[in-house]
């Protein structure tokens, strides 16, 4: 079992020990998007759904849940979180109504950020669908993914490939 790190010699989990790995700034960026129909469309765009200002919602909700993602993924060290950011984008295509979410987070620790930046897009559309499903239960989440990281002993990363994230 020495080959996977979350786990002891006994071949249970365990959470990794990094306290000799040394500090240095590591970040991630992960993205995300809703689907959602023309009716949320036109309302998140004008203000008007009653539940509040649905982006401004999200994108506190995003910026607490990478703060928090230590508590509810097990093996997640808590760490100082120095920025998050999340950032919203429409695409509009036909009938469809594409909001694509990106969080971006940064630390200076001795392990990386992937983890608080895909937990910060998904808590991001989670509250979008929230906000707005009294509308439409059909919007649809999806796919999340890790979209670039710099930093730590695997080095940088950046998917290739399309805007959804495909290789």
């Amino acid at each position: 079992m020495s080959e996977f790190t979350h786990f002891n010699e006994q071949g249970r989990a365990r959470m990794v020990d990094i306290g000799d790995k040394s500090a240095t700034e590591r970040t991630a960026a992960a993205r995300t998007s809703i689907l959602v129909d023309q009716t949320i469309y036109e309302k998140i765009t004008a203000g008007e759904v009653d539940k509040g200002d649905v982006l401004s919602v999200a994108q506190v909700a995003g910026i607490m849940a990478a703060k928090q993602t230590s508590s509810w993924i097990p093996m997640c060290h808590p760490l100082s979180l120095k920025a998050v950011d999340i950032s919203f984008e429409w695409n509009l295509d036909g009938d469809e109504y594409e909001l694509e979410i990106e969080a971006f987070v940064k630390t200076k620790g001795a392990t990386g950020v992937e983890m608080e930046a895909l937990t910060a897009a998904s808590a991001t559309a989670l509250t979008v669908y929230d906000m707005a499903k009294a509308l439409d239960k059909g919007m649809i989440i999806g796919p999340t993914y890790l979209f670039t990281k710099t930093g730590g002993k695997s080095g940088d990363f950046k998917r290739g490939g399309d805007s959804n994230g495909a290789k």
